[in-house]
């Protein structure tokens, strides 16, 4: 799981100057981007491996361990006790508990679906953000990213099927995933005063902390090939995280944010790879739909943040 909402609290623009400076910094993001993107599919794909022999939890919380032992002390080391320092506790506890949340639910979902039914379904979760960001952030939501939402969920009522034969209860399991993936983006733009490092070791922390409350109840021994799998699968995320952040430093979120959808294709050929699983023309069909909604709502954002900007340096004319 991607958790792509962790990279949208940095709001960060190119700091380079004149056409091709820039031109050539946004290239680059889209590129780290791209490679992130590569990083979290193999992180899902030992995911599901990791699975099928140990439970959900417990492969969240091996991989929430490997984070944390990154995380922390590399916030530590760039800023010393301050790093976790936060203005807003009870928000950085919901933030990671949903983040926490989500990961579960995906894992499980995981044991069950396909790498790429699962990462298709858990994209609908900018549907759940447009409609949270309403009472939460108190944003006004028009038409046409409605429109983009309902059409999202149309694309997941494909890959779904609810009714068909090929259903699946599991299929619930990403859906449930993308709410507290929704959550979690919520909140961290809730928190986007505070430093991305702060907010990173706080989600490690406390995910970590919570996860480990509910080990002793769902521990199974891993033999040392699983715990090699699972240093694997932190490592991967963790570069994955890192690498979307390197990217959101070097471009707007409107530019990086729609090639975080080559996700699909990725966890689609790597799933084939390891599992021989093809998605079928229906889910394919559902997945290109639910690309569609989220790179329309990406454009949408970035229109009315343009006219916020416009409107706001209007305002300060004399």
């Amino acid at each position: 799981m991607d958790d792509l909402p962790l990279a949208e609290k940095i709001s960060v623009m190119p700091t380079t100057r004149g056409g091709a400076p820039i031109k050539d910094a946004t290239l680059g993001a889209i590129g780290l981007a791209v490679l992130a993107t590569v990083f979290f599919s193999m992180g899902d794909v030992i995911a599901k491996i990791l699975t099928g022999t140990l439970p959900a939890i417990e492969v969240a919380w091996l991989r929430y361990s490997v984070f944390c032992l990154v995380v922390v002390p590399t916030a530590f080391g760039a800023r010393g006790l301050p790093a976790m320092r936060t203005r807003n506790l009870p928000l950085q506890i919901i933030r990671a508990l949903a983040g926490a949340g989500s990961t579960v639910l995906f894992f499980l979902g995981l044991r069950y679906l396909p790498v790429a039914e699962a990462t298709a379904i858990l994209f609908i979760s900018p549907i759940f953000i447009t409609a949270l960001s309403i009472p939460l952030l108190g944003e006004t939501v028009g038409i046409r990213r409605w429109a983009a939402a309902v059409a999202g969920f149309l694309g997941v009522m494909l890959v779904v099927q609810p009714g068909g034969s090929a259903f699946q209860l599991a299929a619930l399991l990403p859906i449930c995933a993308a709410l507290g993936g929704a959550v979690t983006a919520i909140t961290t733009r809730q928190l986007s005063s505070e430093g991305p490092e702060t907010t990173l070791a706080w989600t490690a922390v406390i995910g970590l902390v919570t996860l480990t409350v509910f080990m002793p109840f769902n521990w199974h021994m891993p033999t040392t090939g699983e715990i090699g799998l699972a240093v694997l699968m932190g490592a991967f995320s963790t570069v994955g995280h890192w690498l979307t952040i390197l990217a959101y430093r070097k471009a707007a979120a409107s530019t990086i944010a729609p090639f975080t959808y080559i996700q699909l294709v990725f966890a689609g050929l790597l799933g084939f790879a390891v599992f021989s699983t093809i998605p079928g023309a229906i889910t394919l069909a559902g997945g290109l739909i639910i690309a569609a909604s989220g790179l329309y709502t990406a454009h949408r954002e970035h229109v009315r943040a343009k006219e916020e900007k416009l409107t706001s340096t209007g305002s300060r004319r004399p």
